[in-house]
């Protein structure tokens, strides 16, 4: 500790005899490979991540195509207000939040299932099997899976009401019952991204050294308390950080997934209908670019104080889990 406080103090010092652009010429000197190397990454964001945004002053302004962004009149926060001034605003803001944490939460404790049992599994043929078989969902678009959810729960023929007529029940019309539908959503986000959400902990799990689970063997360890005791306090530096991530997005609806599977469907919006869906219904029909654009720059806003807000906390209950 006392070394990495002296090198600080000599860092410090360094930076106030060069001064603050001395030191950042230095540091590209120094590093210029480097940097030469991250160069056309660093391009790629600048035109395509950091230009763009310059278009969020729409947001304030009430745009007209013909009169461009420099013709067309600021009225300050008024866009923003179309969505707080809808009588539904509460119930989409607590759908696009309750859905997301249900993904977040039953995704990740999937992902670590399947790649804990993955890495479990012996057999290197059967294992390269399973890891293809669980990621695969991942690579079906939503309008695909739309498909065969229509197949299951359908009302004439759905492959569900035809399980619950065999054990003499009545059928569910699940196209007209909302309450349903955060169960069914959580199962599909489930199936469709836990196979590939599991490859991070996987990768995690390979970078383990071996040495310790031998260790946990001679003494005597279960395969078991293994997991319990080495993989998964191991495990934890990576779920705090993929959380940190999924946490900045827990204000946007799944937008290519809900608006595939539940569509304009009046009957489910009260437990399914998100910020993303309403937004686009809404923008279909009035289709004013300010209105969207003030709410995608809210969602954005807010997403960039949660893992701010969760980095925060992440760095003081696990400082090596932080993003910075």
């Amino acid at each position: 500790m006392k070394i990495v406080a002296n090198a600080s103090d000599t860092r410090i010092r360094l930076v106030k005899k060069r001064g603050v652009v001395g030191s950042f010429v230095y540091e590209l000197i120094k590093n210029k490979f480097l940097y030469l190397l991250a160069l056309p990454g660093m391009i790629w964001f600048f035109i395509f991540a950091y230009l763009p945004m310059g278009g969020i002053v729409i947001a304030f302004q009430d745009f007209k195509a013909a009169k461009g962004i420099m013709g067309s009149e600021f009225v300050g926060l008024k866009n923003f207000m179309f969505f707080f001034q809808s009588n539904d605003w509460i119930r989409i803001v607590f759908n696009t939040v309750f859905l997301n944490i249900l993904f977040i939460i039953f995704n990740m404790i999937a992902a670590v299932a399947i790649a804990i049992m993955v890495t479990e599994i012996g057999g290197k043929r059967f294992k390269k099997i399973t890891q293809s078989v669980m990621i695969f969902p991942h690579f079906l678009s939503w309008t695909v899976v739309a498909m065969f959810v229509m197949a299951f729960v359908s009302t004439d023929g759905g492959y569900l009401n035809q399980i619950l007529a065999l054990f003499g029940a009545k059928p569910i019309q699940f196209l007209s019952s909302p309450e349903y539908w955060p169960v069914i959503l959580v199962v599909l986000n489930i199936w469709h991204g836990a196979g590939f959400s599991s490859i991070v902990y996987m990768a995690t799990i390979a970078g383990i050294n071996p040495d310790i689970y031998e260790s946990a063997s001679i003494d005597g360890a279960s395969r078991s308390q293994k997991i319990r005791f080495i993989t998964l306090p191991l495990l934890r530096p990576t779920i705090i950080l993929l959380l940190i991530l999924a946490v900045g997005g827990i204000f946007n609806g799944n937008f290519g997934m809900i608006y595939a599977i539940i569509g304009r469907n009046p009957p489910l919006y009260p437990t399914t209908d998100v910020i993303d869906t309403y937004l686009f219904r809404a923008m279909m029909d009035l289709g004013d670019m300010s209105m969207s654009a003030a709410i995608g720059f809210m969602q954005s806003l807010i997403g960039f104080i949660l893992v701010l807000t969760v980095n925060t906390i992440a760095k003081k209950a696990a400082p090596e889990s932080a993003i910075f």
